[in-house]
């Protein structure tokens, strides 16, 4: 696992809301995904790789997380 993450409310870099529901792992290839989901629209259950949740992005010249916790 690279950072630890829990439960709780995070906003993606472009100002979503979203809400990391758990923490799973693959069954086939233990890959390590977050169970979420947004905040708006028909806020349906997604998951990503943990790596991608956890990895950074560049916008206008700013390297930043892509989500960041806000709250529980």
């Amino acid at each position: 696992m690279q950072q630890p993450i829990t439960p709780g409310r995070y906003q993606h870099f472009k100002g979503n809301f979203y809400r990391v529901l758990y923490l799973a792992t693959h069954s086939e290839t233990e890959e390590e995904l977050v169970i979420y989901q947004p905040e708006y629209g028909e806020r349906g259950i997604w998951a990503r790789p943990l790596s991608m949740f956890m990895d950074t992005v560049e916008r206008d010249g700013k390297v930043q997380q892509r989500f960041i916790r806000v709250s529980d």
